[in-house]
């Protein structure tokens, strides 16, 4: 097919699920962060599998044709993985600050960083239960969690990442086998920390993606449009994947009006091209999604084109997200069928 749809990642959580007004008045959580789930814990995973199945069903009645969890079950996109890992303490927390230069509680590296049990592999599973359609699922990359980590055990920032890439990489390849189309690896801090990434990070990931049979993806941004109202034009680190082993590249191309011509750098990958600015409570019209698609193709064939949201629609009220999404699949028909493809 021509033109594919799909979330980054997340979707709206219910209200009667999480708190939103206070998860909207925070940065994204390194730590756990239970007190925003409503429900309280002995009813919290049968509610979450709840909200995961009607995310499912949404994305199948807007249309969309690879269908994620919606991220429903985290509080962060990161934090559910990270806080999951040997190695790393979460009751003694560490101190630093957020790619925005906020103080912020971090997790705190005081030993050796190892998967202890498969975090997302029932995810995977209930997914594929309740869709026929492609599945994707997410998880946190390696660079970017030794980033959103307070290191007293490692030497180097390096070893700490590639530590993490380890975990990681069982983790995918458990997601695989228990049933995922695509494995999103999400590294928004390569955009934040681009000499570290240029450094080290980009060998980490690819150690996260060594062995791994299946189609993968890595996702990078400037940061969720809730808490980042003005962007730049251009990446500090984006034709560096070329250099990746991974099959798709998603990008942010709506809000910060990014100067496309960089993605011919990638000439080897898909690009998932964002084009629903989540800044913007206006519901884009197809025809203006169409534009911002058409202003990639001059550098991304049409049959390497999948079209995405900029990022996670976890901040945005569900109705306009639904709303974005309803745009997004009518231009996806529009351009298949301008395209005479499927």
């Amino acid at each position: 097919m021509l033109f594919p749809t799909t979330l980054v990642g997340s979707f709206p959580q219910p209200d009667w699920l999480i708190d939103r007004d206070q998860l909207g008045k925070r940065f994204p959580p390194r730590l756990r962060a239970k007190e925003l789930w409503r429900v309280p814990e002995p009813w919290l995973a049968q509610a979450q599998d709840d909200a995961t199945l009607l995310a499912i069903r949404a994305q199948e009645d807007l249309g969309l044709d690879i269908i994620t969890d919606g991220e429903i079950r985290r509080e962060s996109y990161s934090n559910r993985f990270a806080t999951a890992l040997e190695g790393v303490d979460i009751d003694n927390p560490g101190e630093g600050l957020d790619r925005s230069g906020h103080p912020i509680k971090l997790p705190r590296i005081a030993g050796k960083v190892r998967r202890k049990h498969p975090v997302q592999v029932e995810d995977v599973k209930f997914l594929k239960r309740h869709t026929k359609k492609q599945i994707k699922i997410t998880v946190p990359g390696p660079f970017t969690m030794s980033e959103q980590a307070q290191n007293v055990y490692y030497q180097t920032g390096e070893e700490a990442a590639l530590d993490y890439a380890v975990a990681v990489n069982e983790e995918i390849r458990d997601l695989f086998a228990a049933g995922a189309d695509i494995v999103q690896i999400d590294e928004p801090w390569m955009q934040a920390r681009p000499e570290k990434a240029r450094q080290y990070g980009l060998k980490a990931l690819n150690r996260a993606l060594e062995g791994v049979r299946g189609t993968t993806a890595v996702h990078i941004c400037f940061g969720y449009a809730a808490v980042i109202h003005q962007k730049p034009s251009g990446y500090s680190f984006l034709p560096e994947f070329a250099g990746c082993s991974c099959h798709q590249v998603s990008i942010e191309a709506a809000q910060p009006k990014l100067d496309c011509a960089v993605l011919a750098t990638l000439d080897q990958k898909q690009i998932m091209v964002g084009c629903l600015d989540l800044d913007d409570p206006a519901v884009e019209s197809p025809q203006v999604v169409v534009e911002r698609i058409k202003r990639a193709l001059p550098f991304v064939a049409k049959e390497r084109v999948i079209l995405a949201p900029d990022c996670g629609m976890k901040y945005l009220p569900r109705k306009i997200a639904e709303g974005k999404l309803r745009s997004m699949v009518e231009a996806a028909r529009i351009l298949r069928h301008e395209s005479g493809g499927n």
